[in-house]
């Protein structure tokens, strides 16, 4: 693994960045998600599942890389967030006349999740993983 990436993914030194990160960046998709017709405009470009994919994909996989331990209880502490986050991004989107809640889209988060911390899980080495 380049040595640029190994320490963007793996450097302890930069798990606090990691989770500020993926704090910051989901107050900005309930946010933005929160702003009227701004999901309408972004609908014209990608779907729904696509746009929760990407998004909650990210966030696991910055709460994978920050988070400490083995594979198996980075994936634990990276789906439970998500699903923490998914669950709060749907309930603020009830509040709001032209949202909805929908259980279908928490689904989609934590399943985003899953694959990716699957992903990181086989691909990034077991010494590196065991080390951060």
């Amino acid at each position: 693994m380049p040595p640029s990436v190994s320490l963007l993914l793996l450097d302890p030194r930069l798990n606090r960045l990691r989770y500020a990160a993926a704090i910051t960046l989901f107050l900005l998709i309930v946010i933005a998600g929160s702003i009227p017709g701004a999901r309408a405009d972004v609908g014209e470009y990608a779907s729904g599942v696509v746009l929760h994919s990407l998004a909650y994909a990210t966030l696991a996989v910055l709460w994978f890389t920050a988070s400490r331990g083995n594979g198996a209880s980075r994936t634990l502490a990276a789906v439970l967030a998500i699903a923490v986050m998914g669950a709060i991004d749907e309930s603020v989107q009830s509040f709001f006349p032209y949202r909805g809640a929908d259980v279908r889209d928490w689904m989609v988060d934590c399943g985003a999740a899953l694959v990716a911390c699957a992903i990181l899980w086989v691909l990034l080495p077991k010494a590196a993983l065991q080390r951060s």
